[in-house]
């Protein structure tokens, strides 16, 4: 029956199942001649790549691929020529009607010997989305590498194994990781942190890894992790991956700290000896020091004699030196609650318990900032006095604003020589008789204590401005 014949060669009916198969699938099917030029080609081209068929027909193939592509094309055909048993598939960039140019995927066949294609049969599919997010990964996965290979910090990524009960194992480390623990990427890949660090350390890592995917979102902490690298204290980040609603690797971004955590036991140390030595000074040298005010002040009301004042003078100059070590032993902590603070009123309450003469105070603005005030007293009771002591009883103190976040205290006095200014804040310096040498210390202490900056410089009239630089913007009314 004429329904049962089978398409082959010279039969009519198998030509035209050829021709039907090649319009109706989704593939681009051209022939081309062993010269390129174009013989047939699909109607899919219109969909594909914008051309009516009879556009492209008895046209050299090669005009319409990417100049930097001809090359691999031409090689892909020459091997189809030389060996008609195997196919060739190659990507090459096509141009579209619309003059953008599209990835094209060809599978490439010797067709020359069949009596129905007599050509080189060309199977092609659009591949641009694919091309384009290959080529965007490959830019990416660059990026990373570069990342990966650059950043200080120390990276470390961890893929994560869903059985019911997370594993969690070692993928890759940064090279700044490897350099920070002396740990490589050979020894850990596949490994979980118990097979890594041991079963207590590990098991530490692994619960804080397991906090990360329980709440799908970054986490900090800081962990104790010891290396032989010698480093020991860490700050670490780690995110989740998702994909799919899955948790499937986790990016972690950690700093070794040992020696800040180090530091600040040390200071921590120091602390607690300079709270010895100051309650050792509070108790067991002010108490005799007042029995021996006393005494002396006893002594003078009973009888007269040369020696009476130099004794009075000193023991009253070793309580300026106990109140004085007391307040520079516990100012210098980091403020942790502040207040609105008036300098109006600040300033106020500290002038009139300071010894001042016939001095003035000016109080240029009316400013309001944060702060603590009871430790800002020692500051200005500290500045005016030191004002009043070396530049007279007459001269006139000013207060003010400093630009947006900082403000000044300053005076008309001798002021201090540029090459003095450091030297004056350190711990015993003092430039009166009968000065502790504490004072401008104490108050460099409390400003830094709020996170402020202090500096020195001439004031408007030439004496000694002190300028404080606050972290907050102040109110100035």
């Amino acid at each position: 029956m004429e329904d049962d014949v089978l398409p082959g060669e010279n039969d009519t009916h198998g030509v035209e199942w050829y021709q039907t198969l090649v319009e109706e699938v989704n593939d681009l099917a051209t022939v081309v001649d062993t010269d390129g030029t174009i013989t047939y080609v699909s109607p899919a081209v219109t969909r594909i790549l914008g051309y009516e068929p009879e556009e492209l027909t008895g046209r050299e193939g090669y005009e319409f691929v990417h100049p930097d592509d001809r090359e691999r094309n031409a090689d892909a055909m020459e091997a189809l020529l030389s060996d008609p048993s195997t196919s060739e598939t190659v990507e090459v960039r096509f141009r579209h009607d619309d003059g953008s140019w599209r990835w094209i995927e060809a599978t490439i066949q010797n067709r020359l010997d069949d009596d129905i294609i007599s050509g080189i049969l060309i199977s092609s599919r659009d591949v641009t989305e694919r091309k384009e997010y290959e080529l965007k990964t490959e830019e990416l996965a660059e990026e990373y590498e570069a990342l990966l290979g650059n950043v200080e910090d120390a990276i470390f990524l961890i893929n994560v194994e869903d059985d019911g009960n997370y594993q969690f194992r070692f993928e890759r480390l940064s090279p700044s990781y490897e350099d920070a623990t002396g740990i490589t990427t050979e020894e850990v890949r596949g490994k979980t942190p118990q097979e890594v660090f041991g079963e207590e350390q590990g098991a530490e890592l692994a619960e804080n890894y397991h906090r990360c995917v329980r709440a799908g979102k970054p986490i900090s902490y800081d962990e104790e992790l010891r290396v032989d690298a010698g480093a020991r204290f860490w700050q670490t980040k780690i995110a989740p991956v998702v994909n799919d609603g899955e948790v499937t690797r986790l990016v972690g971004i950690t700093r070794n700290i040992t020696e800040r955590v180090e530091q600040e036991r040390r200071l921590r140390q120091q602390n607690e000896r300079l709270d010895e030595f100051a309650s050792v000074v509070s108790h067991d040298l002010r108490n005799p020091l007042n029995i021996a005010q006393g005494r002396a002040a006893l002594i003078a009301e009973q009888r007269e004699s040369d020696h009476l004042d130099s004794l009075l003078d000193a023991l009253d100059r070793m309580e300026a030196i106990v109140e004085d070590t007391l307040t520079l032993a516990r100012q210098g902590e980091t403020i942790r609650e502040t207040e609105v603070v008036s300098l109006t009123d600040l300033a106020g309450k500290c002038w009139v318990t300071v010894e001042t003469g016939n001095a003035s105070i000016e109080i240029v603005d009316e400013v309001t900032f944060q702060a603590d005030s009871d430790r800002l007293r020692h500051v200005f009771e500290n500045l005016f006095r030191n004002a009043v002591e070396h530049g007279g009883s007459d001269i006139t103190v000013r207060v003010g604003s400093h630009h947006e976040q900082g403000i000044f205290v300053e005076d008309d006095g001798p002021g201090i020589p540029a090459e003095k200014r450091e030297e004056v804040f350190k711990a015993g310096y003092s430039s009166t008789n009968g000065g502790t040498g504490f004072g401008l210390t104490i108050v460099k202490r409390i400003v830094e204590a709020h996170g402020w900056e202090l500096s020195v410089t001439d004031g408007i009239d030439g004496g000694a401005r002190f300028e404080f630089q606050l972290t907050e913007d102040i109110e100035v009314e």
